[in-house]
């Protein structure tokens, strides 16, 4: 691994792609990350009074900011808007996250842009999107907010209390649909010279991911309660408490129930009227649910988790113990995989943290470089630009620019 400076090595699958950006903390950034893992060339542009307040956290930024090259610019002057304008010029993608049109307003346009890169990939992360109702576009969004606006967090928690997944789902997954949507108008662009212009609303992420119960409601009007930690209508499937801890479990298909049933002391139950032997969901409207439900909630009460896992993995049901982070990091499958991975910050301290994902076989994501110091790679960024060093000493006196 490099620990600073110089060129970006040429690995992966996105060798020889430019990603430029402007964003802090999770969505937008984490897409940003992964495309470095992967090998791009990816250019994090900060503030120039503290930077991404991700760096006051005090172990993720390792992660999420590594193999990337710090510029702290501020684009909305006339002079850093031209800066920004020439570090796009040769960037396959640019991505921005703020309230709604937030650069169309400071004079940043699409069209601005693509008078400078034609085939430039614009990427626009908001929690509610560049248009529609002004207040609700020009709102500030975080995770939370945006899973309680699209009613994905309506649908977690318990009946009494609806509770928001964590660590921050509607920013992570977010990161995946900008990773993709990027990617995808990339390849279009390669293919036409046109550039494309995408609107990402962190509330409409979550809409798209909470759309398998929306789905019944829309077309049923069809209303699951919140299912605490069992599934909202099938026996069966949630987590259980065992002797020892807790089991994940998802029992579904006809062999796979009629095993449960008769481990649980309810085997008369296959084969009758209302669990024929071609059974293959035991819903929770069914007419021994609640008593299906009492007698496993009691056999889990009896079972080592690790060892019931066995068992049930052995027939065919998928199930596992819930790991702490204690347990995972003593698993063996984790360590020959090297899910998890020790590297360097910038000043020399061990890191550890999650490897590289996916496994790519023949062109491999790597890490080349911890995260970088604030503006450090400022002055190498505007000099590949073709800025000379009197201009780049100019725009650091006039605070357009910070060096690291």
């Amino acid at each position: 691994m490099t620990a600073a400076g110089g060129a970006v090595p040429e690995f992966g699958v996105l060798a020889g792609v430019k990603v430029v950006y402007a964003a802090v903390e999770i969505a937008a950034p984490t897409a940003a990350a992964l495309m470095a893992e992967w090998g791009a060339d990816v250019v994090w542009i900060e503030n120039t009074r503290t930077g991404d307040s991700m760096r006051d956290t005090a172990w993720v930024k390792e992660m999420e900011r590594r193999n990337q090259r710090s510029v702290a610019l501020n684009p909305f002057t006339e002079q850093g808007r031209e800066v920004l304008l020439d570090l796009v010029a040769d960037a396959d993608i640019f991505i921005e996250s703020s309230k709604g049109p937030t650069y169309a307003r400071r004079g940043i346009t699409d069209e601005l842009l693509w008078e400078r890169n034609p085939a430039l990939v614009i990427v626009h992360v908001s929690g509610f999107g560049q248009y529609g109702v002004p207040e609700r576009v020009n709102r500030a969004a975080y995770d939370l907010t945006v899973q309680a606006y699209s009613g994905y967090l309506a649908q977690n928690g318990t009946p009494e209390q609806p509770m928001a997944p964590l660590p921050y789902v509607g920013d992570y997954f977010t990161s995946e649909m900008v990773t993709a949507s990027a990617l995808a108008a990339l390849h279009k662009a390669r293919t036409t010279g046109q550039g494309e212009s995408i609107d990402v609303a962190m509330y409409e992420v979550m809409l798209r991911v909470g759309a398998y119960y929306l789905m019944d409601y829309l077309n049923a009007g069809t209303r699951y309660p919140r299912p605490g930690a069992r599934h909202p209508n099938l026996c069966g499937i949630g987590e259980y408490r065992c002797a020892d801890g807790f089991i994940g479990l998802c029992v579904y298909g006809v062999p796979q129930n009629k095993y449960l049933l008769e481990r649980i002391g309810l085997g008369h139950l296959w084969g009758t009227e209302d669990y024929p032997e071609d059974t293959a969901a035991l819903w929770l409207d069914g007419p021994a649910a609640q008593l299906i439900e009492e007698h496993l909630d009691a056999f889990c009460l009896t079972q080592k988790a690790r060892e019931l896992e066995d068992e049930l993995s052995a027939v065919g049901i998928a199930a596992n113990a819930v790991l702490e982070f204690e347990d995972l990091l003593a698993e063996e499958h984790v360590a020959q995989r090297e899910a998890i991975v020790d590297w360097r910050t910038h000043d020399g301290d061990p890191v550890r943290g999650v490897g590289i994902v996916p496994k790519f076989a023949r062109h491999p994501g790597r890490i080349w470089r911890p995260m970088p110091t604030l503006g450090m790679d400022t002055d190498t960024v505007l000099a590949e630009a073709g800025y000379a060093p009197e201009r780049i000493e100019r725009l650091a006196a006039d605070g357009t620019i910070r060096r690291g």
